[in-house]
């Protein structure tokens, strides 16, 4: 099993894979927006996860994907982010 702070880490980039998955014609259709909601970490763990989608400075029409991973009972949390454009 991974060390806490790493296991925050490896689920944050797990839900930034899910979060990118999607065609990007599709994330600018919901961008910028965002969303939370409580999980568990493998470890068992309550967890919060939150997602943001925000349009980039840099290149114009990107989109930014960020997703961040909080356990506020440890103080411990992770974040990820990625870059997409519409020719990935």
């Amino acid at each position: 099993m991974p060390a806490p702070d790493d296991e925050l880490t490896v689920m944050a980039e797990e839900e930034l894979d899910a979060a990118c998955a999607m065609p990007f014609v599709e994330l600018k259709k919901i961008t910028p927006w965002g969303d939370s909601y409580v999980g568990f970490a493998p470890s068992g763990r309550e967890v919060e996860v939150e997602r943001r989608y925000l349009w980039a400075v840099e290149p114009a029409g990107g989109v930014v994907v960020e997703v961040e991973v909080r356990d506020p009972a440890a103080r411990a949390g992770a974040e990820a982010k990625a870059l997409l454009t519409e020719h990935r």
